[in-house]
């Protein structure tokens, strides 16, 4: 189809830092570029992003935030790592958020139902107070 070109997300790549949330036991996740399989892969095994996501602090984990502001699109396979690792926190019993979620990605999670179970929060801060 002529006129019509795909999306690309040129000189943003895919990180995710790791760190302390203010209250005990809550750790915070800033992801940053494109969630998408080419671009999560692309740096990280997907067993090295499960790893990523594994308490490795003394205190007793409470909370994962995960901040999804600098996220601008989210494809199947960050969409399935979400609800992954939504199940998983609920088999630990721990709560889970997805705070500052872009409209692109909140359509995602709108469309495929995700937001009827997922925690949501505008800000990391929010998300903090829960």
């Amino acid at each position: 189809m002529p006129g019509i070109q795909a999306q690309i997300w040129k000189g943003s790549s895919f990180t995710i830092e790791r760190k302390k949330g203010k209250a005990p036991g809550v750790v915070i996740f800033r992801l940053s570029g494109p969630f998408t399989a080419r671009d999560m892969y692309g740096t990280l095994t997907p067993e090295a992003l499960r790893n990523l996501f594994e308490s490795s602090s003394d205190e007793a984990p409470t909370a994962r935030i995960f901040d999804l502001s600098e996220v601008p699109y989210m494809d199947s396979a960050g969409l399935g790592m979400m609800v992954s690792e939504h199940v998983r926190c609920q088999g630990k019993g721990l709560r889970m958020v997805a705070a500052g979620v872009t409209p692109r990605v909140l359509q995602l999670f709108k469309m495929t139902k995700v937001d009827t179970f997922l925690s949501m929060a505008a800000t990391v801060e929010e998300a903090e107070c829960q």
